[in-house]
């Protein structure tokens, strides 16, 4: 009660003491790319035609197609026609396709936006943008492309800038010996980028959901204990396979819902204080099984042969229990100080 209570104090919402023990044994930490590492407001910032145009009506066809999504790069596009003075077009028949695009019907045209490769595997003819592609993943931008009617008229440069506080967090959850994995539905070469970025060695890109999960379950059998942060709905199957799940407060309603602890501030390394929190909560619990232990062993003995009279006992009893519940209080002290300076609304 002591530790999670000073958790939802800290901005970590956690969901009991359970939780809170599973997380003392983590090995792996696998981190999700998009509104976890990143900011989560990513924009379009290049913007390729291939019809001969401008691409502005493939780009308000794309548009009506996103509007309903909440995934980041849905909100990008949409963003990116509304700055352009588009109106998203009238969509019917919108299908969202779990972490490849989505495909709509507007009048008679068939509409669809998303992954090159997903593109490709529905039979469109891809080969304009791959070398364009390439350049913009390189350049750890996510490519969205747009094709219409089956023919690929569009592609997308979207960025998302890394959080400022992303490179201090993985380092401070690799100094509490934990593996850091990058999984995410991303290129590899755009996942790369921001891995190198964001000090993170191991990288497992172009996963779908259950790609996801299905990882997370791998390295359970390989590794041991595994946590997963991410904070969007293509996140909640391996939020839900881990042994713990911890999403980020800015995150969709289905991520947290299948999460064990939710972050309020800060991002990853707000997942490294839920780890030293649960570390010095199972501190605080074998110091009081010792005080208990002890007590009972040294006294019980003596109130039984008449040794220690029964007023005694009954006192050393009471102190007892309030050694014990007196040195559990001592988790509200914890990280005091630094949480006070990294993020001042918390008293």
């Amino acid at each position: 009660m002591a530790g999670t209570g000073r958790g939802a104090q800290l901005g970590l919402l956690i969901r009991g003491g359970e939780s809170l023990e599973r997380v003392h044994g983590l090995a792996t930490v696998v981190l999700d790319k998009t509104g976890t590492l990143t900011a989560g407001h990513p924009a379009v910032v290049r913007v390729a035609a291939f019809d001969g145009g401008d691409g502005f009506e493939a780009l308000a066809l794309a548009a009506g197609a996103e509007a309903a999504s909440e995934h980041p790069l849905a909100r990008a596009v949409v963003a990116a026609a509304q700055d352009r003075g588009l109106a998203p077009a009238s969509a019917g028949d919108v299908e969202a396709v779990a972490g490849r695009g989505v495909t709509e019907t507007a009048g008679a045209r068939q509409v669809q936006a998303g992954s090159l490769r997903w593109l490709a595997e529905t039979g469109v003819d891809t080969s304009a943008a791959d070398r364009l592609a390439g350049e913009l993943a390189e350049a750890a931008q996510t490519p969205v492309a747009v094709a219409i009617d089956g023919r690929i008229l569009l592609l997308l440069g979207v960025a998302d800038t890394l959080r400022p506080d992303t490179p201090q967090g993985i380092a401070r959850l690799q100094g509490l010996g934990l593996e850091t994995v990058l999984a995410t539905g991303d290129t590899p070469a755009a996942a790369a980028a921001t891995a190198r970025a964001a000090g993170i060695g191991t990288v497992h890109a172009g996963l779908l959901p259950q790609d996801k999960a299905a990882l997370v379950a791998q390295l359970q059998r390989e590794r041991g204990p595994v946590a997963m942060v991410g904070d969007g709905i293509n996140d909640a199957p391996a939020l839900a396979a881990a042994d713990i799940g911890i999403a980020v407060a800015t995150g969709t309603g289905a991520a947290m819902a299948a999460a064990d602890i939710t972050l309020v501030y800060g991002g990853v390394g707000a997942g490294a204080d839920a780890v030293m929190l649960a570390r010095a909560t199972r501190r605080i619990i074998r110091q009081n099984l010792g005080w208990a232990f002890g007590y009972n062993l040294v006294l019980v003995p003596l109130a039984a042969t008449g040794i220690l009279p029964p007023v005694l006992a009954a006192v050393a009893m009471a102190t007892s229990s309030v050694t014990v519940v007196g040195n559990a209080l001592r988790l509200r002290r914890f990280g005091k100080a630094g949480k006070r300076a990294r993020y001042p609304a918390v008293e």
